[in-house]
């Protein structure tokens, strides 16, 4: 049964953008943050350069924008979160939408984490030298060295004042403590009147940052070596081509950096007016996120190329590693350059704003879900929604606390190995089976005639039946092949840690099977014939039948006719 007009609640009262403008910046702000600093300029490092800007920009024409648009097309059709949005599109897999809501609430607990180290960075560059500068510390690990090494950092981390290991939690750091509750503080009065406030925030949250790139790359590419940097940036390595985990990991980055399967970007886009223009957005933060992560690759393979012209060894053979990018590599250069204090005030500024930006959209998932499913007995008990609000900081600050621990490297690593790894992978094959597959491009296709006047031309509905979820597929088969157990450095995390991770994961992939179990058992008939309704379920799995869900649903009422 296709869902006619009366089906979707417009909710006329419902709060919407003050300006169009503002949910633009906002979805900017989401999909432009930490990764787009750390983790891309790393997958180009470890892929050869260039090599990697050529898949990654196909991957970001053939799935990132369609799949972009996918989300935001529904979201602003059913004004509602993702937990609503895709129990009305796919009662199948509604499981799907609180898996959104529940690994952004889980990744909001320890993102803000990063948040907090940058804050503690950010307060410790406003000295003169810097701290990290010298072996003076108590923080020093014994290994440390006033000169440059080309094999190690030449000093430790001031913010990871860790334990040997998982087993040991050490002492509470008060001065992260503070800082993460100061983090929080921040988040609560930049979302608390919802997009209200956030609508006013992102303009410079969004904006300011592009400032400081700007000034960083003016003032790194003036450094000796610089050019070595950016040409190993530019100049693809092209055998790399030839490896599929270039291929994997270009598609895996725009994946996460845009936020597909995240909800946030759904959550935000049914606050749009219900006949906004959703293909100037998408390809405005998809753009945008995409030219951010290459404007942060020239300022990073700039101060590289100083760091090996330092050193005296080729960029290729700088120790680089992951998140270390931001918080032990990228320092080392500050601390050699003119102004140190100066440049690395703007640098931690700018990755307070990014954090920030990201953050906000994971909180107002939780909160969007929280108000369309409980909104009036919420609001009886707390009153205003600027309460339910601090409720939902108060929780995740608390749940915040074991990663401001001297044991806080460890439980962070852990948490983001098995949600962003193992979590995001499958709950994104799903999303992609429950919009594109189950609900099929045919009514997507409807709902944005009804929205805009016009359907989506011939390439999204291609990409949309069989382009993004081949590359999804693949992905995940191929997280799943190459999938290696959690660790930090050369410490690997014991077993019952391992279940612990897993435990974590299956916080969010749960709901996607108990959605299912709950579609079934309320459903209307006999046991056999929801016995034949799975059957015909899995069936439905394969290429050839998305394409007969998408274009010919009655061949196949059993899926088509579920209540909302």
């Amino acid at each position: 049964m296709e869902l006619d007009q009366g089906t979707v609640d417009q909710e006329p009262g419902r709060a919407t953008w003050k300006r169009q403008i503002e949910f633009t910046l906002a979805g900017i702000g989401c999909a432009v943050g930490l990764g787009n600093i750390w983790r891309f300029p790393y997958l180009c490092y470890r892929s050869g350069g260039g090599a990697f800007l050529v898949p990654y920009l196909l991957m970001l024409l053939v799935m990132g924008i369609p799949l972009l648009y996918m989300e935001l097309i529904l979201g602003q059709y059913m004004r509602r979160g993702p937990v609503h949005a895709l129990a009305k599109a796919c009662p199948l897999l509604k499981g799907v939408g609180l898996a959104t809501v529940a690994i952004s609430f889980i990744m909001c607990t320890y993102y803000n984490i990063i948040i907090t180290w940058g804050l503690y960075y950010l307060f410790s560059s406003f000295q003169s030298p810097l701290p990290w500068q010298s072996c003076n510390n108590t923080w020093n690990t014994p290994n440390c060295t006033d000169r440059i090494n080309p094999n190690t950092s030449s000093h430790s981390s001031t913010a990871s004042q860790q334990t040997a290991g998982v087993e040991e939690s050490g002492v509470l750091r008060w001065e992260l403590f503070l800082l993460l509750l100061l983090a929080w503080i921040l988040l609560y009065f930049c979302i608390f009147k919802g997009i209200k406030s956030t609508g006013k925030v992102v303009y410079f949250t969004a904006l300011f940052p592009y400032v400081i790139l700007l000034a960083l790359l003016i003032n790194n590419v003036q450094l000796p070596g610089a050019m070595e940097g950016i040409r190993f940036f530019i100049v693809p390595n092209w055998e790399k081509l030839l490896e599929l985990e270039v291929w994997v990991n270009a598609a895996a980055q725009i994946f996460n950096s845009i936020g597909i399967g995240f909800g946030s970007l759904m959550a935000m886009s049914s606050y749009n007016n219900f006949n906004n223009n959703i293909l100037k957005d998408t390809l405005a933060i998809s753009i945008t996120n995409s030219l951010t992560s290459i404007l942060a690759g020239f300022v990073i393979f700039s101060a590289f190329g100083y760091m090996s012209h330092l050193q005296n060894i080729p960029v290729s053979e700088l120790a680089v590693d992951g998140p270390g990018l931001v918080f032990v590599v990228y320092p080392q250069a500050f601390a050699t350059m003119p102004v140190a204090p100066l440049w690395a005030i703007l640098f931690f500024f700018m990755l307070l704003c990014l954090g920030l930006d990201s953050q906000f959209a994971m909180v107002e998932v939780m909160v969007t879900s929280l108000m369309d499913e409980f909104g009036g007995p919420l609001m009886k008990f707390l009153r205003h929604k600027e309460m339910l609000v601090l409720a939902v900081c108060s929780t995740a600050f608390l749940l915040g606390i074991p990663h401001v621990m001297q044991v806080g490297i460890y439980v962070f690593q852990l948490m983001d190995h098995y949600t962003a790894i193992v979590s995001l992978m499958f709950l994104a094959f799903f999303e992609v089976l429950a919009i594109c597959g189950l609900y099929g491009v045919r009514r997507l296709s409807a709902n944005l005639k009804e929205m805009t006047g016009n359907r989506p031309n011939i390439f999204f509905k291609v990409c949309w039946m069989f382009v993004a979820p081949l590359l999804i597929t693949i992905i995940l088969v191929f997280t799943i092949i190459q999938f290696k157990p959690a660790r930090y450095e050369d410490y690997v995390y014991p077993p019952w840690a391992q279940g612990i991770g897993w435990v974590i994961a299956m916080a969010s992939i749960i709901w996607i099977p108990l959605g299912a179990l709950h579609t079934l058992w309320v459903l209307p008939g006999s046991f056999t014939e929801v016995l034949n309704l799975v059957k015909r379920f899995w069936i439905g799995w394969g290429g050839i039948q998305i394409f007969i869900l998408s274009y010919c649903p009655s061949l196949i009422p059993g899926l088509t006719v579920l209540p909302a």
